[in-house]
């Protein structure tokens, strides 16, 4: 399995980008899928997460400027990210819970990260 993200850049301040996050490989379900962010010096923090049912979380500084979709049939989530500030300067890493085949007929729950793509909003 494999979650390959795409859509960072360098951005003003004020301006947008939209990061996408392709999970592959051998997936049997999707439960939720997020993006974090780590920006130097600092802790990995959520930004903003999707369940299977469309149900939505973000974090506080994403609120009102970010938003996070999902197309089911293509296995990729979205981040919408409006109004940049310098502040959300950093890595941005897709996560997601997912359920997948092993050996057989069995399956099994499991927690992937993608390799993350650098978000820099200047001033």
């Amino acid at each position: 399995v494999q979650l390959q993200a795409s859509g960072g850049g360098l951005v003003q301040a004020g301006g947008s980008l939209r990061l996408s996050c392709a999970a592959s490989g051998s997936i049997v379900s999707i439960n939720i899928m997020g993006w974090s962010r780590q920006a130097p010096g600092k802790e990995r923090e959520l930004v903003a997460s999707i369940t299977s049912g469309d149900i939505t979380n973000y974090s506080d500084s994403a609120k009102g400027r970010f938003t996070i979709s999902q197309d089911n049939a293509k296995n990729t989530v979205y981040l919408q990210m409006n109004s940049l500030k310098p502040e959300d300067t950093a890595v941005y890493y897709c996560n997601a819970d997912l359920r997948v085949r092993g050996k057989g007929w069995s399956t099994y729950p499991s927690h992937y990260w993608g390799q993350g793509t650098q978000v820099t909003v200047s001033s």
